[in-house]
């Protein structure tokens, strides 16, 4: 089992319930952070000596009086990641759109998620075990809607949608794309695309396109 963990989490309430996780399991040091910059500074620290073999982590951190660098536990594994590419990683939030959970997985390379919840205790408990023995925990939950959304969007997409939630016309993000050089940027092609999205969404309108989009986490 792990021997040192440190756990990134600004907010106490929660600590209790990681407290008895690693308690069960008998982990025998473990150290909690409320700032992902303090967390960094730990981690460097530890690395040549004493390191850590886990780091469980929030992905939303409050902010405060208290200035800070870092200020998202995605952040904060990509700075960790440098120092100690090897360090296993769980992501410990409430985080529900699926594409900014796939991303977890996919770009930050972590290896397990936890949904903050009533049984995130045993949740947690299960799941640090899990990635001791190698495996990479996604929850079953998470797993059926990033099938569910697997379609894959492209630069042009975000762009595109991002600027119809802002209320654009397509008669502005023609000129806007022809302006900057996105291409394709006739209407026509726009529309095109937009229909695409619509159908492999099961979007009925644009509207319902941006409002999924948001749900998911594209934008």
């Amino acid at each position: 089992m792990f021997k040192k963990v440190l756990i990134a989490e600004d907010h106490e309430v929660r600590n209790l319930g990681v407290v008895n996780a690693l308690t069960e399991l008998q982990i025998p040091h473990f150290d909690f952070v409320n700032y992902c910059d303090d967390a960094l500074q730990k981690i460097k620290a530890a690395a040549t000596a004493d390191s850590y073999d886990l780091l469980i982590t929030d992905l939303s951190f409050d902010k405060d009086h208290i200035e800070q660098k870092i200020n998202s536990g995605q952040q904060l594994i990509e700075e960790v990641k440098k120092i100690q590419p090897n360090l296993k990683v769980i992501a410990f939030s409430i985080e529900k759109k699926p594409k900014i959970i796939d991303d977890l997985f996919k770009i930050h390379n972590i290896n397990g998620f936890v949904s903050k919840g009533r049984n995130d205790g045993k949740d947690l408990k299960s799941t640090i075990k899990k990635v001791f023995s190698g495996e990479t925990v996604i929850p079953q939950e998470i797993l059926n809607s990033i099938r569910n959304t697997s379609f894959e969007f492209t630069e042009y997409d975000v762009t595109l949608i991002e600027l119809l939630a802002k209320g654009w016309k397509q008669g502005d993000i023609e000129k806007h794309f022809k302006e900057n050089k996105i291409t394709p940027d006739s209407k026509s092609a726009i529309e095109k695309r937009l229909n695409d999205l619509r159908y492999e969404l099961g979007a009925k309108n644009n509207i319902e396109l941006v409002v999924m989009c948001k749900d998911i986490g594209i934008i």
